[in-house]
């Protein structure tokens, strides 16, 4: 991969280079890598290294621990997108017998399946896959510590499931699947299931001593899905502007915008942190700023994918220590640095080609009640309406092409909009899933629920 730093201001540059130095040396990291991605490709790749003269570049791969999950969870939607399966089916519809089947595709996609972080012991980042070979040894005798679909709670065993599910589904093995519909139709021809050379070794730093001590690289077996995948930051570069924006080969923007969307219902911790789930993305608000990715970790390693879709920038990271750097804080800063630097360009404003003039008659100014909204009609085809002051319910809207349009966020996701006009033609009120927007404060000529005093407005009598 061909980075283009130039494309970054100096100072920009500088400022990525500082941050990950900084975080090498106060975490102590035997090597730490980082690529920013703006615009759909790799602008800036930085590394920092405690062996002279050896700087880890792009094509160097580390192991990148729960990343895994956000590929397999890709795997999942295709599955979805095709048909084959439903979301909301039970695991047990398509893989009976795990003990777990009551959860659905959804619930296990973010981590609300009430199923266990780990498998039973030994530690299993730490012992071969070959001690975990059946789906009865990875879930154990109690699958379930939650109620199903109550809580959030991460679950590496419901990864694996995922994992099961896709090899079910498919007819082969999970890795062949990945290779096949992902890997290779984005060109990530450097993420691979084990170690390929060039590649990090995993290191323990003493937590007391500037001294290392390796650790073991072990095949996950049953687990891959849940953290087996060994990549780059070239790789993951093109993985995340992939997040970003999707690939019709691979997934549609729809689809990757449905992996960002909130379906688990946060932790008390979590809460404060702005910290959710999506469907194998996990979800943060940070300085006013809502990112989307995926950390990573396994002994000896650390990674980290972070991308913010409103500034069109991404940022990875990866080190090669069990322990140290907050890579996920590294992350959100190196998005921000480049966000707040060199802010992203709109495209130009451009106005309709053609004007239907049944929806041009609905811009301007409606009323909910008393609350002032307006609505626009935009280039893309898009209504959206909102509050014409302050904070409010706002919401785009698509056309459904019979008349009706549906709303794509917010409170009115989903929701139906409907003009409803009167016998001659005209505009009497906007339906939106049954509220009455008017285009006076409570119209007496609308249908307003409940009914508009006969007297109309008025003022208060003095005595």
């Amino acid at each position: 991969m061909t980075t283009s730093e130039e494309e970054l201001l100096p100072a920009t540059r500088r400022a990525l280079t500082h941050r990950i130095a900084v975080a090498q040396a106060e975490g102590r990291a035997p090597s730490l890598v980082a690529a920013v991605v703006r615009g759909g490709r790799a602008v800036w790749h930085g590394a920092r290294t405690s062996v002279d003269g050896h700087g880890p570049d792009e094509d160097v791969q580390y192991r990148i621990g729960s990343i895994t999950k956000t590929f397999t969870a890709v795997l999942v939607l295709r599955l979805r997108d095709e048909g084959v399966l439903d979301l909301g089916d039970p695991l047990e519809k398509h893989l009976p017998g795990t003990g777990a089947g009551e959860a659905t595709v959804a619930e296990l996609l973010a981590h609300t399946a009430g199923l266990a972080a780990e498998s039973p012991a030994p530690w299993w980042e730490r012992t071969p896959g070959s001690l975990r070979p059946e789906l009865s040894d990875v879930l154990g005798e109690k699958p379930l510590l939650h109620p199903v679909g109550r809580r959030h709670h991460y679950s590496n065993p419901g990864y694996t499931l995922l994992g099961a599910l896709v090899e079910e589904l498919r007819g082969a093995p999970w890795e062949k699947v990945l290779r096949e519909e992902v890997l290779e139709p984005l060109g990530l021809r450097r993420t691979t299931v084990r170690p390929e050379a060039p590649h990090a070794g995993g290191w323990a730093v003493h937590p007391w001593a500037d001294a290392l001590l390796p650790e073991p690289l072990e095949d996950l077996g049953r687990m891959a899905p849940a953290g087996q995948l060994w990549s780059t930051t070239g790789d993951l570069a093109r993985f995340a502007a992939f997040l970003a924006a999707g690939d019709d080969r691979v997934l549609s923007a729809d689809s990757v915008r449905e992996m960002r969307t909130p379906a688990a219902p946060a932790e008390s911790a979590d809460v404060v942190d702005g910290a959710t789930y999506g469907l194998g993305l996990q979800l943060q608000s940070r300085d006013g700023r809502l990112l989307a990715g995926h950390s990573g970790s396994l002994p000896g390693f650390l990674a980290n994918l972070t991308f913010s879709v409103a500034d069109d920038v991404a940022a990875v990271v990866l080190a090669n220590c069990t322990s140290g750097p907050l890579l996920g804080a590294v992350g959100a800063d190196l998005v921000r640095i480049v966000a707040e630097a060199e802010p992203r360009i709109p495209e130009p404003w451009r106005p309709l080609r053609e004007v239907d003039p049944a929806v041009l008659e609905l811009a301007g100014p409606w009323y909910w009640g008393t609350h002032p909204f307006a609505l626009r009609v935009g280039a893309d085809g898009l209504l959206t309406l909102g509050p014409l002051t302050g904070g409010g319910r706002r919401a785009r809207f698509r056309p459904d092409g019979d008349g009706t349009w549906t709303g794509l966020e917010g409170y009115y996701a989903g929701e139906s909009l409907e003009a409803v006009r009167r016998q001659d033609g005209t505009v009497s009120h906007l339906d939106l899933g049954s509220f009455a927007f008017t285009r006076q404060p409570y119209d007496a000529d609308a249908p307003v629920p409940g009914g508009v005093d006969a007297e109309g407005w008025r003022g208060i009598a003095q005595p």
